[in-house]
């Protein structure tokens, strides 16, 4: 059968974009928000130690899934995703309206509200790790990139959003002959943060709004005549190449089942449980474990002491390099496992860098230099970029195995990020292995 028109492929890929860039939006945006939220609320600067715990505890969702996989067997994806919409959705407008409100717990006062819907939000995220990923399996492997891309813009948007806010501007007052400077001046927000919420929650129905387009675009197996999808996207005769195809055209649908039935695993494919599967599973839980855990954790003591313009860099251009790479994926897709070994091993070691400047901090090398801005910034970008372009690589090498594949990888990635998380809480929250600097003030006598 014909190939599906341009126009039909593209909006599918659209669509399927649009879709992940729900996953993890609504945590990524409570993130990026906080040193607006703090100001308002009685943990402070402690806030961002209770998230880490509370996004921990989201991994709970993972345990829902599985019951829900044990009580309706064969019901498949669609509802357990409609339901971590519906949670996303509705937390967030709640926050939006009830994220200033505390309560009175054990005689001091806490955030009650924002802090139970964080624990919502977080569960509804890493429950859409294992509910998106085996849903794509329905779709062929090119779907899988667009995905990420999406998953990537979940991170970038919400930082795009925050620096159009004004998140964390301040002017340092001139430098006295004598005495110690005074405290910098720091500027109002351009709006707050209940409108911040607001425009998250458009971005998380307008990824509900993605996925209810895809069930309606893509034929349904009972509405799928006994010869084939009459309007599906492309497909062929059982046990053509799929390799073949996707690598001669990366962007094009490769000759596998419709869209809307499960694909048959592709036969070169390595079972689940084979080395070469268990050595992509590693990848993706080592790369998740330092992109969504250890990073994140140091990025403000190695990118602050080069300055908030460093910083912000860092963060937006960082998130940026996730799609980025997903593009990339898409013309360009490394199927050998050393190559993606290699590539990992690169980012580690531009990891290693920013591990080395966060304890180095306040005076890590080169401070108060225009080249130490440089190499900070374009290690950020270069390593989650490395990183992400793993992931995808890995997620699509793992497509051929099918629904149970990509519930492994979806696995893979939630475990990976709580180890991550867990592994970094200790030297950031208990032992203060890491020092920041203070702002307008040189520690560092530069």
């Amino acid at each position: 059968m014909a190939a599906a028109p341009l126009g039909r492929l593209v909006l599918t890929h659209l669509l399927v974009a649009l879709f992940g860039m729900g996953s993890w939006a609504a945590v990524n945006g409570i993130w990026v928000e906080l040193p607006v939220v703090v100001k308002d609320l009685p943990e402070s600067w402690s806030l961002p130690s209770y998230l880490s715990v509370l996004v921990a505890l989201g991994n709970l969702g993972l345990l829902v899934v599985t019951l829900w996989r044990r009580l309706a067997p064969g019901k498949g994806e669609r509802v357990p995703i409609q339901v971590v919409q519906a949670l996303s959705v509705v937390g967030t407008v709640l926050l939006a309206l009830l994220w200033h409100q505390v309560a009175t717990v054990a005689g001091q006062y806490h955030s009650v509200a924002f802090l139970t819907l964080a624990l919502v939000l977080a569960l509804a995220c890493c429950a859409s790790n294992v509910t998106f990923l085996p849903f794509l399996s329905h779709l062929p492997p090119p779907f899988l990139r667009s995905f990420f891309l999406g998953q990537g813009l979940s991170a970038l948007l919400p930082c795009v959003l925050a620096l159009v806010q004004g998140v964390g501007r301040l002017e340092c007052p001139p430098a006295p002959t004598n005495g110690t400077p005074g405290p910098p001046h720091n500027f109002p927000e351009r709006f707050s943060a209940s409108t911040f919420f607001w425009a998250l929650t458009a971005l998380l129905v307008t990824s509900a709004a993605a996925f209810q387009g895809l069930l309606l675009l893509l034929p349904s197996p009972s509405s799928m005549p006994a010869g084939g999808p009459g309007r599906g996207l492309r497909v062929g005769a059982p046990g053509m190449e799929e390799e073949e195809g996707e690598a001669a055209l990366p962007l094009q649908e490769p000759p596998v089942q419709a869209a809307g039935t499960t694909p048959s695993p592709d036969p070169e494919a390595p079972r689940l449980l084979s080395a070469r599967s268990i050595c992509l599973l590693g990848l993706l839980a080592v790369t998740n474990a330092l992109t969504n855990g250890v990073l994140p954790a140091i990025q403000s003591f190695s990118c602050l002491p080069y300055g908030r313009l460093a910083y912000h860099l860092a963060v937006v251009l960082g998130s940026a390099a996730n799609p980025l790479a997903c593009f990339l994926a898409m013309g360009v897709l490394c199927r050998s496992l050393a190559g993606l070994g290699g590539l990992s091993l690169l980012g580690v070691l531009f990891g290693a860098y920013l591990m080395a400047l966060a304890v180095l901090s306040p005076c890590p090398p080169l401070v108060g230099t225009t080249a130490g801005m440089v190499l900070v910034v374009l290690s950020w970008v270069l390593c989650l970029g490395l990183f992400s372009y793993v992931k995808v690589a890995a997620s699509s090498l793992l497509h051929g195995g099918g629904r149970p594949a990509l519930l492994a990888a979806g696995v893979a990635i939630q475990v990976g990020s709580l180890l991550g998380a867990v592994s970094m809480f200790p030297p950031t929250s208990i032992y203060h292995v890491f020092r920041s600097g203070k702002d307008c003030v040189d520690l560092c006598g530069s």
